[in-house]
């Protein structure tokens, strides 16, 4: 528990209070920050392909690329938020920002695919530092329905970014500006970065600091070991046979999150501030949310890394056709994100499990459409497109019930708590679900087809069981 009801307000430095005189101006601000970050987890998806020819890298090293980012981001990220507390949230969105633009820089110029997955690991440590604040700015700066309208495109930002990253990758791969390649999809952030570094100090509001913010760096080391012996044997497990390694990984990995939720215990009974603290988990459903939100986002990740592989290397799309693929979905989502709210309230409840049941239908029925080898026709594309309207029926309004129900001196760490587990979402769909689809994947198209059909079905499901969660979550 971070702070008892009966203590005393927690110690504040003296600095102006959070300045709404500019609302619409900070949102804009960070929430292209979080579109970056957002972006480079799903941009990469696309220029995978061309990624394997040019770096000559294996399968595995294909997923580290792709969740070294996102593992980074996810275990790093409620330290993130108490960082902020601690020193300001504009000064280590700030910081966040700079490391996350270098480390842009040094992915696009990788000269190996070991190199690109430590600066990927980097760019997810910017990440990580940057990405919290949004959450926190946004509970901090808006009110009542403008809070809702905030929160809903900050949903919208984070699952939308997902698709849109797909098509902007595909357009940046196929112009091969000055013979960049894949190194667009990476360098392409150097300058709106530079752009934001300027303009954070002059719009973000001044920085209210607690200084008495402690890190748990015992539960950060704990949970970062287990997410590794998690993810490295699911991502490598299928090219090496799964030998006995990966399974003793896996274990331990069980043991070490038990280990981590008896950590957690001690730091709160020594005094200090756990990651995942008592008080903030008793708010209504926060639990059964960060748990929904930890399965769809698992499954949206998996299908799109799955999609990015087969449209390319099995039906042999070019980058910019398969990105453009997805914007039926991305269009869909966004609207649905944008406007549940304009649905009457009496049907809020029922619309979020309801909406991923309708997720969870459309993304069987892709698979069953798709594992004959057929290309991608008017009904797979509506299909699709409707995939996107389930999920963002679902997804905005869930995160935003959840905050809601925060009190507001525990926003960063609920935000912290709820994003990291979006991120291990994607960390775990793609170590999972990306294992599935290479392991059933043979040398034939129609070998690769039938992959993407039982990988398809098994996200399903998983969809099916958040449902039952969501169902769960929004009756507390």
């Amino acid at each position: 528990m971070t702070q008892s009801l009966t203590q005393s307000p927690p110690a504040v430095a003296p600095a102006p209070s959070v300045s709404t005189r500019r609302p619409a101006a900070v949102l804009a601000v960070i929430l292209l920050g979080q579109f970056m970050a957002v972006l480079d987890a799903s941009i990469v998806n696309v220029a995978i392909p061309n990624i394997r020819t040019s770096l000559h890298a294996s399968g595995s090293a294909l997923q580290l690329i792709v969740s070294g980012y996102v593992i980074a981001y996810a275990v790093l990220l409620v330290t993130g938020a108490r960082l902020g507390d601690r020193f300001g949230q504009r000064t280590v969105f700030g910081a966040g920002l700079a490391v996350f633009t270098v480390a842009s820089l040094a992915c696009g110029l990788a000269w190996g695919s070991g190199a690109l997955i430590v600066f990927r690991f980097l760019q997810g440590v910017g990440a990580a530092v940057m990405v919290p604040q949004i959450m926190t700015l946004i509970q901090r700066t808006f009110t009542g329905a403008a809070r809702t309208r905030a929160l809903s495109a900050y949903a919208a930002v984070i699952s939308g970014g997902m698709v849109v990253g797909q098509i902007v990758g595909g357009l940046i791969v196929n112009a091969d500006i000055a013979g960049s390649g894949w190194r667009g999809v990476f360098l392409v952030n150097v300058p709106i970065g530079l752009v934001l570094l300027v303009v954070v100090p002059k719009v973000l509001p001044a920085p209210t600091v607690r200084i008495d913010r402690k890190l748990d760096l015992a539960g950060l080391g704990v949970l970062t070991a287990s997410v590794l012996a998690l993810v490295l044997p699911l991502v490598l497990g299928h090219e090496q046979d799964w030998p006995l390694w990966t399974r003793i990984a896996l274990g331990a990995a069980v043991v070490g999150f038990i280990g981590f939720a008896v950590v957690e215990r001690w730091v709160h009974r020594t005094g200090g501030e756990p990651l995942f603290a008592d008080r903030v988990l008793r708010a209504p459903g926060l639990v059964l949310t960060a748990a929904t939100l930890l399965l769809v986002m698992a499954t949206f990740s998996g299908w799109m890394f799955v999609m990015a592989i087969h449209l390319q290397t099995t039906l042999h799309y070019s980058a910019l056709h398969a990105g453009l693929i997805c914007l039926p979905n991305g269009l869909t989502f966004g609207i649905a994100s944008m406007n549940w709210a304009r649905i009457p309230a009496r049907f809020h409840r029922a619309m979020i499990p309801g909406g991923l049941a309708l997720g969870a239908a459309t993304m069987v029925v892709m698979g069953l459409l798709l594992r004959d080898g057929r290309g991608m026709g008017v009904l797979e594309l509506t299909v699709f497109g409707i995939m996107g309207i389930g999920f963002g029926l679902a997804f905005s309004p869930l995160m935003a019930r959840a905050t809601s129900k925060v009190p507001f001196e525990l926003a960063a760490d609920a935000s912290g708590i709820l994003v990291t587990n979006v991120q291990l979402g994607v960390v775990v769909g793609i170590a999972s679900f990306g294992s599935v689809f290479l392991t059933l994947a043979g040398s034939t198209a129609l070998s690769a087809a039938h992959a993407v059909g039982v990988t398809a079905v098994a996200e399903g499901v998983a969809v099916l069981i958040a449902a039952g969660l969501a169902a769960a979550a929004v009756r507390r």
